[in-house]
């Protein structure tokens, strides 16, 4: 074979790349696409309107996270201002107490209830778009099968936790800590409203972590309304009115078409041209909560007796998640 044709054949099977200029271009249109689809209330109220059911859950998440902002801002407008002439001593308790006794419980209370209507409210809009089939072939049968649930559910509780912690960590970071909370926050928000979709087809977390982080755009984009409408208030604030928006995202998120379809030939022309290198496809945005993760699993597997060898980033929050981490002879006796 000569060496010109040698040239040929290496050119013809060298990737193609976008210029920098026209990755930026594709790239602002991904978040535009995610933001308009932030913004469709329209198809919030057409859903809400037209089915009984979703309607029922929506009112009940209003009312109940409606009272849990009410018991926040009664201290703060009312009874703050009614006894500030009292003792310094009796100022500070009264408030101490009426977080401890009245707000937290509520709040709690709020979310838990909250959840599982944005639930119901997520699974019959999923099924009036895709059918009851979609949802049926996922439905846990077995035990093994609730026990996976039952660890999916713990671990989303972790994962909040630690993706929130994250966030606010970032808040502090000189200068530029409040705009790089507000983008993660939005990342956050993004991932929780479309989690239930991803989790009805099927997909693992690493796979619904890997499908978010190829198109971060988008999805920062997407979550940046709900991040923006989170910060007009203060603490619990903020999160009685993610509460109280979560369904109208989870709504939203149904119905959205996250872009591009393929990350790595985001022009969608049949020839594979791969974005400008200088612009990362793929960013590694649940790192930091993955580690953390990965630390509580850890030390949750120490403390039961597991002796699991150490593995990679994200593996044990894989098991965990997916239910497949060994159940020790310990943690048996405790679940019967």
């Amino acid at each position: 074979m000569s060496r010109r044709s040698t040239g040929y054949d290496s050119r013809s099977t060298y990737p193609n790349f976008l210029s920098l200029q026209e990755t930026l271009r594709l790239q602002l249109g991904f978040a535009l696409a995610g933001l308009r689809e932030g913004l469709r209330w329209d198809i919030v109220i057409s859903a809400v309107a037209r089915d009984p059911e979703i309607q029922s859950n929506v009112i009940k998440s209003v009312l109940l996270n409606s009272l849990s902002l009410a018991s926040i801002y009664t201290f703060d407008l009312l009874l703050r201002p009614l006894f500030q002439n009292q003792a310094a001593w009796f100022h500070r308790n009264l408030g101490w107490f009426y977080q401890v006794f009245w707000v937290m419980p509520v709040i709690s209370v709020s979310l838990y209830l909250n959840s599982s209507w944005s639930m119901l409210i997520a699974r019959r809009v999923y099924t009036l778009q895709h059918g009851p089939r979609a949802l049926a072939q996922h439905q846990p049968t077995t035990y093994s099968g609730i026990l996976t649930t039952l660890a999916t559910s713990a671990y989303r509780a972790v994962m909040v936790v630690t993706s929130v912690m994250v966030s606010f960590l970032l808040a502090y970071t000189p200068i530029i800590g409040p705009l790089i909370s507000f983008i993660y926050l939005s990342w956050v928000d993004s991932y929780y409203f479309f989690e239930f979709i991803w989790i009805a087809r099927g997909l693992s977390l690493s796979r619904r972590i890997r499908f978010l982080e190829e198109r971060w755009v988008y999805f920062l984009g997407f979550g940046m309304p709900s991040a923006a409408i989170c910060s007009i208030g203060s603490g619990l604030a903020n999160g009685a009115i993610f509460a109280l928006i979560y369904p109208a995202f989870i709504i939203m998120a149904i119905h959205a078409r996250p872009t591009p379809s393929d990350p790595y030939s985001p022009t969608e022309t049949e020839s594979v041209i791969h974005p400008s290198p200088f612009v990362p496809i793929r960013l590694r945005i649940f790192a930091p909560v993955l580690l953390l993760n990965d630390t509580i699993v850890r030390v949750l597997s120490v403390g039961g007796g597991g002796g699991h060898r150490r593995t990679g980033s994200g593996d044990s929050s894989e098991l965990v998640e997916e239910g497949t981490h060994r159940i020790t002879p310990k943690m048996r006796r405790k679940l019967d």
